[in-house]
């Protein structure tokens, strides 16, 4: 972990090209992106196997929905609120957002769904991934 956020402290991300770079192999590696936000009804829960994923907003700005499972709670819990989020229900719609903003870091573990960003317009995001 502290390979990662070394790498992520000393890299310009605003000019390094999207895509993989890999630091230590399949280990630890980052994915620069550039994407268009989804809309709530869209935004659908990634759910962590092999790694931690520390993520940080580089450029833009939008939300995330907020959703975490309860201590103890197995993966096909995690399953069903993907589903559930997948969903165009208005309970989806009416989950509360965590705003992230520049700067804004997050981490997640194979105990954690990550949900997709929601908002209008494009982010620039790095994803490090550091294998468990």
């Amino acid at each position: 972990m502290k390979q990662a956020f070394e790498l992520i402290a000393s890299t310009d991300w605003t000019t390094m090209e999207p895509g993989i770079h890999e630091l230590d192999g399949k280990d630890i590696y980052v994915n620069v992106m550039e994407r268009e936000l989804k809309q709530k009804p869209d935004a659908k829960l990634e759910i962590h196997n092999e790694h931690i994923d520390i993520q940080v907003l580089i450029r833009g700005e939008g939300g995330v929905l907020r959703l975490r499972a309860s201590a103890g709670s197995s993966r096909s819990r995690w399953a069903n609120s993907a589903s559930r989020m997948t969903s165009s229900s208005s309970t989806t719609c009416r989950r509360p957002i965590t705003r992230c903003v520049r700067g804004s870091l997050r981490c997640f573990s194979s105990s954690d769904g990550t949900p997709r960003m929601v908002g209008e317009g494009t982010v620039r995001k790095i994803i490090v991934k550091v294998r468990k």
